[in-house]
């Protein structure tokens, strides 16, 4: 045993997307069943060529790429992003009012910083994201579980029967990671007037919104004039332009919580990676049609995950959006064991609802996530075939 270890530590369960990796160890698949690896929602190509240049024209040529940069992000980058988001969401909102971080969690954890410290409270839909409820675990805030019925959509008035003296924010992911549900713009009103209502940040992640289904602005929450004084928006560069490795995320909120995020940046990381921002910057002005055309690869796999389970009866889909399908499985065996059992009789690594929801969440016993983004029609096709064979 480790001495001496933060006991928040401790207790914090390991990152879940490593754990299930090591349930690969030793496993040698079968030559006529290769493994289907539908565990981890991130691009596994490289970004597209033309973005890849730019960010190498960068490290050739731009001095200045390779030295700190500001904490808060290059102005370039916080400019475009405010324009674009301005136009989107029929709202307004300035540069002075956007961040740049070292992806989305960085982005999560440096507002967390600024809303909660140990002994405090913040509410989140079930099944929520592991890596918010591992940094609230980390920190003493207590994730206050907000359980999900149809649709795996969460009701303002279910949240505000949860709200205590120690409550500090509310958190919602749409479309949603890992339920895949995408939030009708009523509920994120509703819970945008309960946190106003309540003196509550409202934390809206949509890292995936590049991939939501519906046309037009998700919400209008940017349109109330006093947007900054409660919402609290999170954005990846990840899944759209392909830039896992760079690390690049958003944080849209106001000036003042800002003025305190640096203070955390500035601890962990100094400044964001610049050639990750340079490729973001180059994809956002130049990238469009093309990420119109991923995402409508992104939903053509949905559609097909929809009709591949209802080939399926027993199997019940409780949501599919953006790179992730959740689902209930038919069979007498705990989803985590269920999970195991799945690498080595059917080649297929994915994550059990245990790893999504409260410790002996009966929910989390039947459930699993499907983040099918990376594996194309022919390889859910493929899934679908030894989900059908499975024989317990």
């Amino acid at each position: 045993m480790i001495h001496p270890l933060n006991p928040a530590m401790r207790a914090t369960d390991p990152p879940p997307v490593m754990e299930a990796r090591r349930w690969l160890d030793g496993v040698i698949f079968p030559a006529d069943r290769p493994l289907i690896n539908i565990s981890q929602a991130a691009p596994v190509e490289p970004p597209p060529l033309p973005l890849r240049q730019a960010i190498a024209d960068a490290a050739l040529h731009n001095d200045a790429a390779h030295l700190y940069g500001p904490v808060l992000g290059l102005p370039t980058l916080r400019f475009e992003i405010a324009r674009q988001w301005t136009v989107a969401y029929g709202g307004d909102i300035h540069e002075n009012q956007v961040a740049i971080t070292q992806g989305c969690n960085q982005a999560f954890t440096a507002v967390m910083s600024t809303l909660a410290g140990k002994g405090d409270e913040v509410i989140m839909p079930t099944p929520w994201y592991f890596n918010h409820k591992m940094w609230l675990d980390m920190q003493g805030v207590t994730a206050v579980p907000l359980r999900c019925g149809a649709g795996l959509i969460p009701v303002a008035a279910e949240a505000e029967a949860l709200i205590t003296p120690r409550t500090r924010a509310l958190i919602l992911v749409s479309p949603n990671n890992p339920g895949g549900a995408e939030y009708p713009a009523e509920t994120l009103r509703d819970f945008m007037a309960l946190a106003q209502s309540r003196g509550l940040a409202l934390i809206v992640d949509e890292t995936y919104r590049d991939f939501d289904s519906r046309t037009g602005a998700p919400h209008n929450l940017f349109a109330d004039p006093q947007w900054a004084d409660t919402l609290i928006h999170l954005y990846s560069f990840s899944k759209a332009y392909r830039l896992t490795g760079h690390r690049v995320g958003a944080i849209v909120a106001s000036e003042e919580r800002l003025f305190e995020v640096e203070k955390f940046l500035d601890t962990v990381a100094i400044c964001p990676s610049q050639l990750g921002q340079i490729g973001a910057l180059w994809g956002m002005q130049n990238l469009g049609a093309w990420v119109a055309g991923e995402r409508l690869e992104i939903l053509a796999r949905r559609n097909a995950m929809i009709e591949g389970f209802k080939g399926l009866p027993d199997w019940k889909l409780l949501g599919c959006g953006a790179y992730f399908a959740y689902v209930a499985h038919p069979y007498p065996m705990a989803s985590n064991d269920f999970a195991k059992w799945l690498v080595t009789n059917a080649s297929i690594l994915t994550l059990p609802g245990t790893m999504f929801q409260p410790t002996g969440s009966e929910d989390g016993k039947r459930q699993l996530r499907i983040a099918f983004a990376n594996i194309d029609r022919t390889g859910i096709q493929d899934l679908f075939g030894r989900l059908k064979a499975l024989t317990l």
